[in-house]
This record gives C-alpha cells, structure tokens and sequence, in this order.
C-alpha cells in the first residue's frame, strides 16, 4: 500500500505536545521534585525539538520554494532526529534509571507503521547503537554521570519517587501503544475493504462483460435478418411498422449491451489537472432532463484549486450521486452541489478538495450506511436499481486518490462528500 502524506504531518502535531511535556518534565524533575540537578539541558533539548518541528513544517510544506521532501524521507527524518533528541534527554536524566527509557518502542511502532524496506531496522539498529554507546561510555567514565536523586543518597536502592516513575513510564507507554495500534489497524482495515470492494467489483464486471458479449453476438443476427424481412414487406404498411418497432426495440437492447460492457470493462483513469467546478457544471448541464419540477438545484461552487483526477470519471461519479439524490426526493425537495477546499481541515488527505451532494429526501437508515457501497444491496429494486453505483463510484474515488463520505439523518437527508487531493505541479529534480 501506498505510504498516506498524513503521518509526515501527523508526526510533527505529534510533536509540539511531546516538546511541551519535555518542558513541563524539566520543570518539575529539578524545580517540584528536585530529582534533577539542573534542567537546563533538558529545555536545551525541548528547544531543539520546537526549532526542528518548524523545519519539518516548512519543508513538508508543498508550496514551499524548494523541492518539498517525500512523506517516506519525511518520516525517517524525523524519526532520526528523535531518536537523538530522546537518547539526549534520557543521558543528561540518569539513562541507565530512567523508566522513560522504554519510550524508544514507540520509535519502532511509528517506522514499522510507516516505513518500507530496511528502514524500520535502520531505525532499530541507530537506537541500539546510541543507547548502548552512551551507557558504556558512562560505564567507562568517559562521560559525565546525571545521575537522578530517587532519595537522600542518589547510590541508595531505588526509592518512591523511583517506583512511581517506572508506574508512569510502564502505563503511559501501554496507553500510547494502544493508540499506535489502533491508528493502524484502522488504516489497514480502510485499505483491505477498499481492496475487496475492488475485487467484487472486478468479479462483477468480468461476469457482466461475458454475458453482455454473449447477448451481442446474437443480437447481430437478428437484426440482420429482421432488415431483410423489413426489405420484402415494404408494401405491407402494418408489417413495415411492426419491423420497425422491433427495431428499435432491438436497438435499444443493443444500446444496453453497450453500456454495459462499458460499465464492465472500464477504460483506464487518466490522471491529471482537473477542474472540479468546470466538471460539476457539465454533470449538471447533463442532468436537466432529469430534474423535477419539486425539485430545487442550489449550487455552491467556491474557488478551489484543481484536483489530481480524471474530467469524465468526476463528471459520472457526482451524476451517479445527484440521480440517487433526486431518487431520494420523490415528493420534491432541494438538490445541493458544493466544492470547497479543506486544506489543512482535512487529517487524512492534506490540502484535499470536497465535492458535497446533498439532498433533503428520506434518508437512510443507520443499519444500511455500512451496506449502501456493497454489491448489489439497493432499497430501489422495485425502481430498477442495480446496487451498483455507489460501489463503483468509491472503486472510481480510490483509483484517483480520494474517498467518499456518507452523513445521513432520517426524513432530513443525505450528504455525500467526495474528497480528492490537491494537484501539484511537478517539479523538475536537478
């Protein structure tokens, strides 16, 4: 799976509350508990860390005016720099008693999230090595000791203050593992549903496709001989127009067949810059015949930046969404299309632009938000709906980047949210 931009941004928010709890820890280490010497290391080190975070800030930022670094080097990076910072705080604490020590797993946890390859043992190897270098070096009295005043003799056995402390360091870290593990799985769980929604609809379209040439190729025959019999009985004006209408019947057949090969071998999605708004103009210029007279259209499109995706793909996925809009209004209502730009709002998709159809229908229940995007699952059979649109309209989404949100509120309506990334200009590497 692709590595997600956020967590290069994610770890820098992170890490403004990590600097405040390095200064809040200095200041009741030496000025409350008096455990600690001096803590004017430690806010040397609480200062680094803020001056590097703007850093991060600045280079990851994706207008800024040099080439802006990869989310992979981003967080390797980062992950690097605190291992230093870390290694640093617990040298100038007392390293080889400091209960904080166990917090290098969460350095682990984030690189083995986030990073490929060697890296997560480059990062285990780096830890190793700085942590087993300054406990020899103090072990060797090659480097000065910090040492931490657990109780009146700083050689005694450890003391209260050093038992609450390996509590704090022991629980803290259960905690913040546990929401490490849960960002996790929750990502994977997004991404392997997203990859079975891909599968089945995959499935689908290869059966659609095999009984969409099956229908065809005798519908060639047919209409080839039903021209020939048109041809003999031209002075027959009631057989004429029998043969016509079966034409056109067949024609029509032949229009659905069309559609559906189409629909089931789909041609590829070709990225680039696109115009959301000029694609949300079109979709509704396409959807006029279709509007009823209950039904009000209320547009709202604000000045957004344009996406990375593909003009057509964007025009079917909102005139998918705007007909189950109208299909949910059947005794009149208001249709609202919106664009806007969520920039930093958004945690997942950084600097992401929303597509929002909202209707004001009957809509839907709370047990059928999770259904709606399966295979074939419709409330409209009766209708004619097929179950198929919503799930291809996330398999279309996630082709290009983006997402779909669903909100819902029964007798108040429906709001679907498109979510597509940015474009960003490519930048010539020297």
């Amino acid at each position: 799976m692709k590595l997600p931009p956020e967590g290069a941004f994610w770890l820098i928010r992170l890490r403004w509350i990590a600097a405040g709890g390095v200064f809040l820890a200095g200041f009741l280490a030496s000025s409350v508990l008096g455990v600690l010497e001096s803590a004017t290391p430690i806010y040397a080190i609480g200062a680094f860390l803020l001056l590097y975070n703007l850093a991060f800030m600045w280079l990851l930022w994706e207008n800024n005016p040099m080439q802006p670094l990869r989310p992979e080097n981003g967080i390797f990076a980062q992950v690097v720099l605190d291992l230093l910072s870390l290694t640093l705080l617990l040298y100038f604490s007392d390293i080889a008693r400091n209960p904080f020590i166990i917090y290098y797993i969460f350095h682990m946890i984030i690189t083995g999230m986030y990073l490929r390859g060697y890296r997560p043992f480059q990062v285990a190897g780096l830890a190793t090595i700085l942590l087993g270098l300054v406990m020899l070096l103090e072990y060797l009295d090659q480097i000065p000791r910090f040492t931490l005043r657990f109780g009146p003799d700083g050689d005694r056995p450890p003391q209260g203050l050093h038992v609450l402390g390996v509590y704090v360091a022991v629980t803290s870290s259960l905690w913040m593992a546990v929401y490490f593990t849960i960002s996790i799985r929750r990502y994977v769980d997004r991404a392997h549903a997203e990859l079975r929604q891909k599968e089945k609809m995959l499935g689908i379209g290869q059966l659609v496709a095999g009984i969409a040439h099956q229908i065809a190729n005798p519908l060639d025959g047919v209409q080839n001989c039903l021209r020939r019999i048109g041809a003999g009985v031209r002075d027959n004006p009631r057989l004429t127009e029998y043969v016509q209408l079966m034409t056109e019947a067949l024609e029509r057949i032949e229009r659905t067949a069309k559609r559906v090969q189409a629909f089931a071998q789909p041609r590829g999605v070709v990225l680039d810059r696109t115009d959301v708004n000029a694609a949300v103009e079109g979709t509704l210029a396409m959807l006029g015949p279709r509007i009823g007279h209950d039904i009000r259209v209320e547009k709202d499109l604000r000045q957004v930046p344009p996406v990375l995706g593909d003009m057509y793909t964007i025009q079917e996925i909102v005139f998918n969404l705007c007909t189950n809009a109208l299909a949910a209004m059947p005794n009149g209502g208001t249709l609202t299309v919106r664009t806007h730009a969520l920039g930093k709002q958004d945690d997942d998709q950084m600097n992401s632009v929303a597509i929002d159809v909202i209707d004001t229908g009957v809509g839907i229940p709370r047990a059928n938000l999770e259904r709606i995007f399966e295979p074939f699952f419709t409330t409209r059979a009766e209708a004619g709906g097929t179950g198929l649109g919503l799930g291809l309209c996330r398999m279309m989404i996630s082709e290009m980047g983006g997402r779909i949100e669903v909100r819902s509120a029964l007798g108040q309506g429906t709001t679907f949210t498109v979510l597509l990334n940015a474009y960003r200009e490519p930048r010539n590497l020297p």
